[in-house]
């Protein structure tokens, strides 16, 4: 299927782009998982997902997309073709945090491994973190001059 939202990366107010920082520290199979998840699903399906495994509503616009399948299991279920599959197998429990907007963006804000620190804690830490981010960007659109035209 044609991908119907493009995934944009966040950046802060800092110049830091979170969701970068969160991918470039994966392994090369929880990478590929995360890249071949966000291609033939989140790309593809977006908003629709919410209420499935892949996608929860947190409130204020904030959605925790959640991964736990191999990028070999992804390709599969959504007719992907083959992965690019570097490393030793792994076990995927990755979380990514989105905010879906105007005509068809959805917004990578951050992510983080929930397979290496499962704790309770860490989720609401990292959740907390993902709205400031979402905050962020909120503002700034407030700062942005109306469009003019039609």
């Amino acid at each position: 299927m044609e991908p119907k939202w493009t995934p944009e990366p966040f950046e802060a107010d800092d110049g830091t782009v979170p969701f970068e920082r969160f991918a470039d520290g994966l392994s090369d199979f929880k990478f590929a998982a995360l890249d071949t998840s966000i291609r033939h699903v989140l790309a593809v399906r977006g908003i629709n997902l919410v209420r499935t495994e892949w996608l929860k509503a947190l409130g204020g616009g904030l959605h925790e997309f959640r991964l736990r399948h191999s990028p070999d299991e992804i390709a599969r279920m959504f007719g992907s073709g083959q992965p690019d599959l570097r490393g030793p197998s792994e076990k995927v429990l990755l979380r990514v945090f989105v905010h879906f907007h105007g005509h068809r963006i959805v917004l990578l804000l951050a992510g983080y491994d929930k397979g290496a620190e499962p704790k309770e804690k860490r989720q609401q830490r990292e959740i907390a973190r993902a709205r400031k981010l979402l905050l962020q960007y909120k503002a700034r659109q407030g700062r942005r001059p109306p469009k003019v035209g039609r």
